[in-house]
């Protein structure tokens, strides 16, 4: 959300302050540098490890139903309008990849083809519209005293950047970070209240999630903005701290330790100074809609670095479940999140509630990604990065 009362005059007069503000940025570094040319790295679809036919069409059904989104982007425009008429069919659905797509190793900057794979979920946490005594967590919506500037509008460079603050006279200072919020809260509207204040971090982390409230309603709420300070995990200061191990760390682990030491749950939640800003979305049974604005499906969907992997793309993935059983599947990368960064890299969605937070939490594997790309168009360089979420 761009703020539409700045004009050019008068941002220039602050244009120097706003460089300076690192803090404010969507990411730390100031200057987008082009991915390297051996990221892809060409491949023949016989190398593809083996999907059975149900993953494929569930897959590929997942890619199609962002196609609408997808009609105008020239990359993908003559792909999806020949894919709305490929049949429900396993056979037809493999003759339509070979004949429109080509196959691309994803490597590392090490040019390894191995990567980390993680997992999200939409969570599903009991709340309240109005504040009780139980119910004394706020979740806020876009501040309206929060200032978003589009910093390409003047530095072409610095495309898809994006700087947060609050006006102070003729200056941007930098939006408060999440403790600030916390202690002093926000001119924002008030969008429900919950239990615990973890609930609130892991929504966060998640980007999304449903408030259960006590008439059976699941209020849906989604990211609409950040307060544009960097996002740091909490487990990786629990593991500063030498609360846990590294290998220890996973929401229920995080979760557990809160629960054994609340005096420290506010340093806890201090260590991540970005804070989330959530928008309501409508009451559905559809999953979230991620960064591309279509719902997600859950096992198909990834959240993936949009510096690497295009908003719309089809992927190959081969990776594992936490208990070790194999993933192996196209999905749809339809969705970005701030700790989603690197070449060979992928937040898999895996749906609704505890279960799903379950597979979700406990997944940190290795795995490959391989990018389906259409034939005749030019690999992507450096896409636009983009507005930070807060998924782990």
């Amino acid at each position: 959300m761009i703020a539409p009362l700045f004009r050019r005059g008068r941002l220039a007069l602050c244009v120097a302050a706003l460089l300076s503000l690192v803090a404010g940025c969507d990411k730390e570094p100031t200057k987008l540098e082009p991915v390297k040319v051996d990221t892809y790295t060409k491949a023949n679809w016989e190398e593809l490890p083996v999907t059975s036919d149900a993953d494929l069409l569930a897959g590929f059904t997942a890619w199609r139903s962002a196609c609408a989104r997808l009609a105008k982007d020239p990359v993908w425009a003559v792909t999806c309008t020949s894919a709305s008429q490929v049949t429900e069919d396993a056979a037809a659905i493999r003759a339509y990849l070979k004949a429109q797509l080509e196959v691309y190793s994803l490597r590392s900057a090490r040019n390894s083809p191995q990567g980390l794979i993680t997992g999200y979920y939409e969570p599903v946490y009991p709340g309240s519209l109005e504040r009780s005594e139980q119910t004394q967590v706020p979740v806020y919506g876009i501040p309206e005293d929060m200032v978003v500037v589009a910093l390409d509008s003047l530095y072409p460079e610095l495309k898809g950047k994006r700087l947060r603050g609050r006006l102070e006279g003729r200056f941007l200072k930098p939006y408060d970070d999440a403790a600030t919020i916390r202690e002093q809260g926000a001119k924002a509207p008030v969008l429900a209240w919950l239990r615990d204040p973890m609930d609130l971090q892991f929504l966060q982390i998640q980007g999304s999630g449903r408030i259960q409230l006590e008439s059976g309603r699941q209020l849906r709420i989604g990211y609409a903005d950040q307060n544009g300070h960097p996002y740091r995990p909490v487990g990786r200061w629990l593991v500063e701290q030498g609360q846990l191990k590294q290998e220890e760390v996973n929401m229920g682990s995080i979760r557990g330790w809160a629960e054994a030491n609340p005096q420290r749950v506010p340093e806890l939640l201090a260590s991540n100074p970005s804070f989330v800003f959530f928008g309501l979305n409508p009451d559905s049974s559809e999953g979230p809609r991620g960064s591309l604005n279509v719902p997600l499906t859950a096992g198909y969907s990834v959240a993936i670095d949009r510096k690497v992997i295009p908003l719309g793309s089809l992927l190959w993935l081969s990776t594992s479940r936490p208990d070790g059983s194999p993933v192996i599947r196209p999905v749809a990368a339809q969705d970005t999140g701030g700790a989603i960064a690197g070449e060979v890299r992928a937040d898999l969605f895996w749906g609704t509630g505890a279960e799903a937070g379950e597979l979700a939490g406990n997944m940190k594997q290795q795995g490959q990604i391989w990018l389906l790309w259409p034939k005749g168009v030019a690999l992507p360089n450096s896409a636009p990065a983009p507005a930070p979420g807060a998924k782990p």
